[in-house]
């Protein structure tokens, strides 16, 4: 199962349009959000998606009410922490970084995601993996990443997008 990664897309239309494209490219089967969507207006890009989506909230998010309405029948979105079991591996999405470390150390995940801080993180403690997509709004480093997760072989790939802000 490949899924695709991203974070902190924070209302940057052309940005998640070329991330979606991306996805769609490389035929993700699920693509998971690690927050700060901020309006309810992002939906317009995601629906374009060729599978679905689960995200969590960020700091970032506005109308959670309304973000969700809109997401109806693209996605699912949840307060932070998510977790899931996907392909029989344990993962978890989070906005903040503050557990990071803690969930790590605990060995209770093979997949922790998260995003918030802005900047790539591609990491292993012991069997769990941490990632950690970037911004896929570019608007605080000026660079536009996602990832990619192949969840069999737990290979991720840092992808940036084009042309960013």
């Amino acid at each position: 199962m490949k899924i695709g990664i991203i974070s902190d897309t924070h209302d940057n239309l052309p940005q998640i349009k070329k991330a979606v494209e991306i996805f769609n490219r490389e035929k993700v089967e699920l693509i998971l959000h690690a927050g700060d969507f901020v309006s309810p207006f992002t939906f317009l890009e995601f629906k374009n998606s060729n599978c679905p989506l689960k995200g969590v909230f960020g700091n970032n998010d506005g109308d959670k009410l309304y973000l969700q309405e809109k997401f109806k029948g693209i996605g699912e979105l949840y307060p932070e922490p998510y977790h899931m079991n996907l392909s029989n591996k344990n993962i978890i999405i989070l906005h903040k970084e503050e557990l990071i470390d803690a969930l790590a150390k605990s060995q209770k995940y093979d997949v922790i995601i998260y995003g918030h801080t802005h900047r790539t993180d591609l990491r292993k403690i012991g069997k769990t993996f941490i990632i950690n997509p970037g911004e896929c709004g570019g608007w605080l480093t000026g660079k536009s990443t996602i990832a990619l997760l192949g969840l069999k072989t737990l290979e991720v790939k840092i992808v940036e997008l084009a042309d960013s802000v």
